[in-house]
């Protein structure tokens, strides 16, 4: 589904966070009085942001490496849901960095 959203013409997503926001995962302010906090973008590629969604939950329940993370991030102050955005930022880059490799490889 990341392909999909990339398209033919992977060239327009001159950044990673070109992508990020493409898909809904770059972070909006939602700030209110003293507090700072970010939101997830509603806007974007919703099927692109589900697939991420899905790839963070099984990430967190599976992978050894990414439940270490959960409890290091939960021990920082994080909520569950802050922490999956913050997954689904980095699943997305790792997706992002293979397809410019294999743009480049095809160039």
């Amino acid at each position: 589904q990341l392909l999909v959203t990339a398209g033919d013409n992977p060239e327009r997503l001159h950044s990673e966070a070109s992508f990020a926001k493409l898909c809904g995962v770059a972070p909006l302010p939602a700030s209110s009085g003293r507090t700072d906090r970010h939101r997830l973008n509603k806007g974007g590629e919703r099927q692109a942001n589900r697939v991420l969604h899905i790839v963070a939950v099984v990430r967190l329940r599976y992978c050894p490496r990414t439940q270490a993370y959960l409890q290091r991030r939960t021990e920082q102050g994080l909520t569950k849901r802050d922490i999956i955005r913050c997954l689904k930022r980095y699943i997305l880059r790792e997706a992002h960095t293979a397809i410019m490799k294999d743009l480049a490889l095809t160039a």
